[in-house]
């Protein structure tokens, strides 16, 4: 086989269709938002956005979104109703982009009937962003964005 024969890796799957990658990028939207869109929201005062922080209590006090209301995602089916008001933009996240505990967090809040998203990132992004992480102690802190993962002179990509 000469050089002209060969595939590269990246031809492999060719890409999808405008039509699927509409539909596919569409769906991941509407599941999807990130910790830069969440805390812009956050810091508008948006009405009806609900952060749940679905890791456990020692998780939580080591440190968590600011506003976020402490729900472990075995604990939501009994106690969403008493946490998140009826309507509410509930948005999840668990630890990390290694961690699916938000996929399930965001599993159990449709099997109630709710609107949700997962935070993309997770707390993880969330504090490498330097976003404001509160423990569960009340102090509020701020990190200096992670050069690798967030823009260092602005508050977003702007993408």
């Amino acid at each position: 086989m000469n050089a002209a024969d060969q595939v590269s890796a990246a031809d492999q799957v060719p890409a999808a269709t405008a039509e699927e990658a509409l539909r596919h990028f569409a769906a991941r939207l509407a599941f999807e938002t990130d910790v830069s869109d969440v805390a812009a929201r956050l810091a508008e005062g948006a009405p009806g956005i609900v952060v749940v922080d679905t890791r456990s209590a020692e998780s939580w006090a080591q440190g968590h979104v600011r506003g976020a209301v402490h729900l472990p995602t075995a604990e939501i089916a009994e106690r969403a109703a008493a946490l998140v008001p009826e309507g509410a933009d509930v948005v999840v996240y668990c630890w990390g982009p290694g961690c699916n505990g938000a996929q399930k967090a965001a599993l159990e809040f449709a099997k109630l009937g709710r609107p949700v998203k997962e935070m993309l990132g997770g707390f993880e992004y969330w504090a490498r962003e330097g976003y404001p992480v509160e423990t569960g102690g009340g102090a509020v802190t701020r990190r200096s964005p992670d050069p690798l993962t967030a823009p260092v002179n602005g508050v977003s990509c702007a993408c």
